[in-house]
């Protein structure tokens, strides 16, 4: 099990972080750390992503100038251009939730989710 781990050290960093989010995001009661709590996720699901695209031995996919272009081994462009992606709608996710966390600190004064509900609850 131990020698496993070693082996494949990304996929442990991987669920640490994905644990580490999600605890975040379940247990906090600031708004602002769950926001942290997603973005640690979405960092887990990047990195699993690109953990899974990795090719031993691979290389970029451009037109080989060997004579047996078929022999080589090369990796699939396609997961890195998903993560690009994604963390353009992860940057813009955070934008969006960090102005609507100022928005409700202004409106409310509070970011605890508990008082929140509760303030709500009496309007």
């Amino acid at each position: 099990m131990i020698e496993l781990l070693a082996s494949r050290y990304l996929y442990a960093l991987l669920f640490v972080l994905l644990g580490v989010g999600l605890y975040m995001v379940i247990a906090n009661e600031n708004l602002v750390k769950k926001l942290i709590g997603v973005n640690l996720f979405q960092t887990a699901i990047f990195l699993f992503f690109v953990a899974m695209a990795y090719v031993e031995g691979g290389s970029a996919p451009v037109v080989p100038h060997e004579e047996n272009p078929g022999e080589l081994l090369v990796a699939s462009p396609l997961p890195q251009v998903i993560v690009l992606t994604a963390i353009v709608v992860g940057i813009a996710l955070t934008a969006v939730g960090l102005a609507l966390i100022i928005r409700i600190y202004s409106e409310y004064g509070t970011l605890r989710e508990d008082t929140l509900r509760e303030v709500r609850a009496d309007e």
